[in-house]
Order: structure tokens, then sequence, then C-alpha cells
């Protein structure tokens, strides 16, 4: 019987607080459309629950008295707080409110990414987009333990614990000093490379180039000549640009006019991308993102 009186519903609430406002049950019942029996069972069964009386009686309807002065602003508050909660979850699950935390390795200069992301906020304005730059191995883990929503890598193998789909393919270019004699070539190929050096950034994505330099000049039988330098990706362009090696980077990047600098694409040679996800993640944002990919 106690645990009885201690259970408040809202549909209490939502009587209590049009009768209050309307001063009578009459009135309350037609704003909420439903018949005046069912509003004063509904009051009668709160005053029970509470153990006390709200209101007083009368023949023209109802008022007030002390107990239920004291008790309509907490009623109040919180169907309040309830509409508020039930129009946030109303929102998220549109795609009007949210966040989105995306992985990326490529530039969104330009290419599938760009327009991806251009789309989806023209459509979804309310929802925030959060651009993380990291190595694969992160992703993956911030993936799985649902800290990230997507990550957008390079290859379409399976990845342990998560979903994936491919998504595009880029050109690779080689980025070259303006007066490098490869720069008058309108593309290169891996011969014309091999003794080159080359260089790449310590921070995402330079160790998965770093890799990608070692298979391709391993296969060409020479030895790589690859220096790691500890700046951003930015100013390793500079560092092309000035004559301390070259590096290579997707399509997308190309986009960007760097002064000092060229890109040639490197003759069959293409990146594919794909979207990577958990498949526990229930994020509606997100996949409204990833159904219009």
């Amino acid at each position: 019987m106690e645990r009885r009186k201690r259970e408040i519903e809202i549909r209490h609430l939502r009587c209590f607080v049009n009768a209050a406002d309307h001063g009578s049950f009459r009135k309350a019942g037609s704003v909420m459309r439903i018949r005046q029996s069912s509003v004063s069972r509904c009051i009668r069964d709160l005053e029970d629950r509470l153990g006390t009386s709200l209101f007083h009686r009368h023949r023209s309807g109802v008022s007030l008295n002390r107990a239920g002065h004291q008790f309509l602003p907490r009623a109040r508050q919180t169907i309040r707080g309830l509409d508020e909660s039930l129009n946030a979850i109303a929102l998220l699950g549109r795609s009007e409110n949210g966040r989105i935390k995306i992985g990326i390795y490529s530039s969104i200069a330009s290419g599938f990414l760009a327009e991806l992301l251009r789309s989806f906020g023209d459509q979804h304005n309310d929802v925030q987009i959060q651009l993380i730059d990291g190595n694969p191995e992160e992703h993956l883990a911030a993936i799985r333990q649902l800290e990230l929503d997507v990550a957008f890598l390079t290859g379409t193998r399976a990845w342990q614990d998560c979903d994936s789909a491919f998504m595009w393919s880029e050109g690779v270019f080689v980025v070259l000093p303006e007066r490098h004699e490869l720069a008058i070539l309108t593309a290169v190929d891996w011969h014309e490379l091999s003794c080159e050096a080359f260089m790449v950034s310590e921070t995402a994505p330079g160790q998965e180039i770093y890799d990608y330099l070692v298979r391709k000049l391993a296969d060409l039988s020479c030895h790589p000549d690859i220096h790691v330098q500890s700046v951003s990706r930015d100013n390793l362009l500079s560092l092309v640009a000035i004559g301390r090696g070259l590096t290579v980077v997707s399509e997308a990047m190309t986009a960007t006019n760097y002064p000092g600098l060229v890109f040639r694409p490197i003759k069959g040679e293409r990146l594919p991308f794909s979207a990577i996800w958990s498949p526990n993640n229930d994020n509606p944002a997100f996949r409204r993102l990833l159904s219009m990919a």
C-alpha cells in the first residue's frame, strides 16, 4: 500500500495541472479530450496516493487548496522536464540534433568525402561533425569502444569486430618541388622514383604512407630512402618545396594549391577507401550519414 502511494504517473500530473489551470474537471477533460469522469477519477487516485486532497470542490468547479498550491509548481516542473526530454530524443532520432565523430586518413579538400559531408550538412545542419586524424589502429580501437562513429580508411579487407563497406578510390600523387626534373612530366611511374629520397610525417597518416612506400620501392629491388620528420603534414610539404625530399598524397590533397610544389599522378596507382563502423553503434545521426554514403 505504501509503495502504491509513491507511484505517481504522468497522467495524474497532467490531469491535475489542467484542472488547476481551468478550475474545472469538465474543462480539463475537454482540453485533454477525455471524459470529465476520467479526470475526476484520476485526480481522486492522485489524492489517494499523495494522502491528501488538492482541491476545494464546489458547484461552479474546483480551486486549489493549500496542498494543491504547493504541489502545482512541482507538477509543472516534472511535466516540463519530461516533455523536454522527449523532444530531445525525438530530434536526435530525426538527426536534427546530435554529433558524429569521424576518423579520417585522407584530406577532405575535395572528392567523395567532401561531397558527402557537404550534402549531409545541407540536410542535417544541426548535427555536429567532428573530424579526427589518426592512424588506423587508433581509429579501430575507438570504433570498437564506441568512442568513434565511423572511420574512412584505405583498403577493403575485413576488420575484426567491425562492419565495413567500400566507398570510393583515389589516385596516388607524388609531390615534387616545381624545379624537380620530373615536374615536366604529366605522370610518373615507380621506376622514375626509385632513386629518390622520400619524407613522411610522424603524425597520421605518416606511418601508413611509410609502409606504402616501403612496399612499392621494395618491389623495384631498391633500398627505400625514407625519412620520418617530426612535423605536421603542411610543414612536410614545405620541406618538399625547398628540396629536402619527396612525398606522396592521395588525390583529394591535390585540390589545394601549395607554393613551390607540383603534384603528378603515379601511373596505375589508386587507393581504395572503406567506411568502418561498429555493428553495435546505434547513433541515429551516424546511421543517416552511412545511408547517404
